[in-house]
């Protein structure tokens, strides 16, 4: 076993052993510690607990390396619905849901060489699905114009109809 893949801190050889000390000092088995990290679910260096709906163990850089977006969509109801934009297109703005709105805002990113969409706001959501479908239908009955999810408004004003 590499000992050191599992610990950030080096791990200790004593009393016939390896033992991991965590920051507060607290003395674990490496082999415990490793035990306990395969049941554990990262998305880019972040922590999912094993309440989430979309934990499944292991180190991913993003949830699809871990799960489709079917699966996704079928797995996960609470999330975030948000607003994103992009400056190559400064009236526009974008309506989505999200599971994980970070995780989805870095999938953009890899399709823009300058990795330049910015989160504008986002709301965490009982129902992801339903409530982003209410703001599509919303945005759309205020009259803006429309391009599948993104909208020709300002970026106030759709702040404004998210949080209200």
């Amino acid at each position: 076993m590499d000992v050191k893949a599992y610990t950030k801190l080096e791990p200790v050889f004593e009393d016939g052993d390896w033992w991991y000390y965590s920051p507060s000092g607290y003395r674990q088995r490496v082999s415990t510690h490793a035990a306990k990290n395969k049941n554990r679910m990262y998305v880019n260096g972040k922590y999912i607990p094993a309440s989430h709906p979309l934990h499944k163990a292991g180190r991913f850089k993003a949830l699809d390396d871990a799960w489709s977006h079917t699966e996704i969509n079928e797995r996960s109801v609470a999330g975030e619905v948000y607003l994103i934009v992009n400056p190559a297109w400064p009236a526009w703005v974008k309506v989505g849901k999200a599971a994980i709105v970070t995780d989805r805002l870095n999938n953009y990113q890899t399709s823009s060489p300058m990795r330049d969409y910015a989160l504008l706001a986002s709301i965490p959501v009982d129902n992801m699905h339903e409530q982003e479908r209410r703001f599509l239908q919303l945005f759309s009955s205020k009259g803006y114009e429309r391009r599948g999810e993104w909208f020709k408004i300002d970026k106030e004003k759709a702040v404004e109809l998210l949080v209200l």
